[in-house]
């Protein structure tokens, strides 16, 4: 009886998760790590309302710290592919966490963040030289670590809506690209 008890509260759980899993992500994603994404994005604008097609002279040194150092912190030194990505990188830092906190299109979204997490943490690792407890060990016993640590976690929250699609309330939902049974 209680085994059948169970079983029946795990089939309710299992059943709901689909629903509840995804906006919960959404939800945290939302509280923890949206305005990081944006500030960040922020440092990178330049001046004025030409800002978000003009990126910052910081925009190049966070993102090629090494290309920078290159052409001696002469940043007409770098080019179109330079300032393209940094384009791409910033704007990225205020669409993607928008769409996924919205839950519209949010698959993509969510493997275009998970993306951007991983090309961070390689820009820090290799452009910036993070190392060390910074960088941190899996299995070590001190979860803190700024690479290994947070943002495996941030890449397991993301891949939540990645694979179980936006949740009950979502953008994508409203204008049909999930369908309700996902």
């Amino acid at each position: 009886m209680i085994l059948s008890a169970h079983a029946s509260a795990a089939r309710h759980v299992s059943a709901a998760a689909p629903a509840i899993l995804p906006l919960a992500a959404r939800a945290v994603f939302a509280g923890v790590l949206l305005l990081f994404f944006w500030r960040s994005g922020l440092t990178k604008l330049g001046d004025g309302i030409l800002g978000l097609f003009r990126p910052s002279d910081g925009a190049y040194i966070q993102i090629f710290p090494k290309a920078v150092e290159a052409a001696g912190y002469d940043f007409s030194q770098l080019g179109t592919f330079h300032t393209l990505v940094v384009l791409a990188g910033t704007w990225a830092e205020f669409i993607l966490p928008a769409l996924i906190v919205l839950g519209l299109a949010t698959r993509l979204a969510a493997l275009g963040m998970i993306g951007f997490v991983v090309v961070m943490s390689l820009t820090d690792v290799y452009g910036h030289g993070v190392a060390g407890a910074d960088l941190g060990a899996w299995f070590d016993g001190a979860p803190g670590a700024l690479i290994l640590d947070q943002r495996a976690l941030w890449i397991v929250l993301l891949a939540v809506p990645l694979l179980l699609g936006p949740g009950a309330l979502s953008l994508d939902r409203v204008i049909g690209l999930e369908r309700r049974d996902a």
